[in-house]
């Protein structure tokens, strides 16, 4: 079967076909029942900090991938209502004129750290909109997750080792998103293969993959590896939808995994960032000071100024599968068709 010759329809049809199978003949991926059925590929949009907005979230989930943005993206606090509610009423509007297409459920991403002051406020309308998904950070809280669940929501807890997982699933989480070496913005050190192994030793729920996941091959190999789904970040920031700066979306286009340093100068928390955002900020790349991690502060979503944030551009590892600046639906297309030739060329080989 020769995929590039089909419609862009028939193609899309044919490798959500692939991905259904896999889920339900070898029955080995713990999906969660709010994504059955309802995505193109098995991959969830990571929250982007300041970049993600209703704009990339909504088309990320009509393209059929998890759209999520973080909660202090809304700002003033007030601007998170009218947030819900657009994406909501906008979601349910299009499954409704599109019956048969997968049409992703979204997340809110909540920074669970005892400096986020609006974190309660935040929560709260969370509950208000029966939020989908809620993906946590920085802090495992069991009243977070008892308000999620108190709805049908699940929660989803980002986590960079496998002690941190115990933690957060013992205290009441859904699901794993294992944040591995090569992710973008704040992210571990730990290999993905050694992180994977260790968590499902023991757990054997919905775990998501993020680090350097940039194509479509390298999602089958997380779902290889254990995981149950990919988790992308810094692709999309090179999308139209993207609230970023047009500098900022071609960077991640021209630049490779070379031009990315490790540092927690910037929030607190180790993190990769672009190396030329770092040196045009006036800042020596090679020669940065090391943070204070208990001077994390959250409570307007980071402990440098606005300024810092626009200006240092966070990204992972993966941006060299990243050519041109494309539309989220463009982008999705990508990974859907790289998935399914790369499940062919596996098949073929056996």
């Amino acid at each position: 079967m020769q995929i590039r010759e089909k419609s862009l329809q028939a193609r899309c049809e044919y490798h959500k076909s692939l991905f259904d199978v896999y889920v339900r003949k070898e029955g080995n991926l713990a999906i969660p029942d709010i994504l059955k059925d309802r995505l193109s590929v098995p991959a969830v949009g990571a929250p982007l900090f300041i970049i993600s907005n209703p704009k990339l979230v909504l088309a990320q989930c009509k393209a059929g991938v998890v759209g999520s943005f973080p909660a202090l993206n809304a700002r003033p606090a007030e601007q998170l209502d009218e947030w819900l509610a657009e994406i909501t009423e906008e979601l349910e509007s299009h499954r409704a004129a599109n019956p048969g297409k997968p049409v992703a459920p979204f997340a809110v991403n909540q920074i669970v750290h005892t400096s986020n002051n609006r974190l309660e406020h935040d929560l709260r309308l969370c509950v208000k909109y029966k939020v989908p998904i809620v993906i946590t950070s920085l802090g495992a809280v069991p009243e977070v997750n008892d308000a999620v669940h108190s709805y049908g929501g699940i929660v989803l807890h980002d986590i960079i080792n496998n002690r941190h997982a115990n933690s957060a699933i013992r205290k009441g989480a859904d699901g794993l998103i294992a944040v591995a070496a090569g992710a973008g913005g704040h992210a571990g050190t730990l290999s993905p293969f050694a992180l994977i192994q260790e968590i499902r030793e023991w757990f054997d729920g919905p775990l998501l993959l993020s680090g350097a996941v940039a194509n479509g091959g390298a999602i089958l190999a997380a779902q290889a590896m254990g995981a149950d789904l990919a988790y992308i970040g810094s692709p999309f920031i090179a999308t139209h939808e993207a609230r970023a700066s047009d500098e900022y979306k071609q960077a991640i286009a021209d630049y490779n995994a070379k031009d990315i340093l490790y540092t927690n100068l910037f929030t607190g928390v180790h993190g990769n960032y672009l190396r030329p955002s770092i040196e045009r900020a006036g800042l020596d790349p090679d020669n940065l000071p090391q943070s204070d991690p208990s001077a994390m502060d959250f409570g307007s979503g980071g402990n440098t100024d606005a300024k810092a944030w626009k200006d240092i551009w966070g990204c992972g590892q993966g941006i060299g599968a990243v050519k041109s600046v494309t539309s989220t639906q463009e982008l999705v297309d990508r990974l859907v068709r790289e998935y399914g030739e790369a499940r062919q060329r596996l098949e073929l080989n056996n």
